[in-house]
């Protein structure tokens, strides 16, 4: 079994919430999830794979704390881990601009690690996203401001999705 650590930042507490809900069904315990805010380098170390989620804050931006912490995870060895992406973002007030965050933490490590659990974008309502890749989101695009209710089964496929990638 590999060594799933999360990493998240959260201003609000949606993106908390989210990471306590994907370890859940993960199976990752309390201890390895890991608030960016307080995290360091060396905490990367310990995992075989990293999921990491942020919000999307302004027009586009990343979450307060990871403003710091993408420097790190920039810098950090990431050779032979898995990764995984999460974000939250308001499709409704910013179309333009749905969980770009996202998409700047891929644009950190997609040289750095196996990226893995891109989701397909339909069924989202947005204008752009710098979190789309090939047509496909980076990772699990969420709006609990507006889709809250599609996110539960969204968490579901796309853990199903990681489980058959990392076997």
């Amino acid at each position: 079994m590999i060594k799933i650590g999360i990493f998240y930042g959260s201003s609000g507490g949606n993106t908390k919430g989210i990471a306590d809900r994907i370890a859940k069904k993960l199976g990752v315990g309390n201890g390895d999830i890991h608030d960016v805010a307080k995290a360091t380098a060396g905490d990367l170390t310990a995992y075989d794979a990293l999921l990491f989620g942020s919000s999307t804050w302004g027009l586009g931006d990343l979450q307060d704390d990871w403003e710091d912490y993408i420097k790190v995870v920039s810098r950090a060895d990431l050779t032979g881990k898995k990764v995984a992406l999460f974000g939250c973002g308001d499709s409704s007030s910013f179309p333009d601009t749905f969980c770009d965050a996202m998409g700047k933490i891929y644009l950190a490590v997609k040289d750095k690690a196996s990226v893995g659990g891109f989701v397909e974008t339909d069924g989202y309502s947005f204008d752009s996203s710098e979190a789309v890749v090939e047509n496909r989101f980076a990772g699990l695009a969420l709006d609990e401001d507006n889709e809250s209710h599609l996110t539960d089964e969204r968490i579901e496929k796309w853990v199903a999705v990681l489980k058959r990638e990392w076997e």
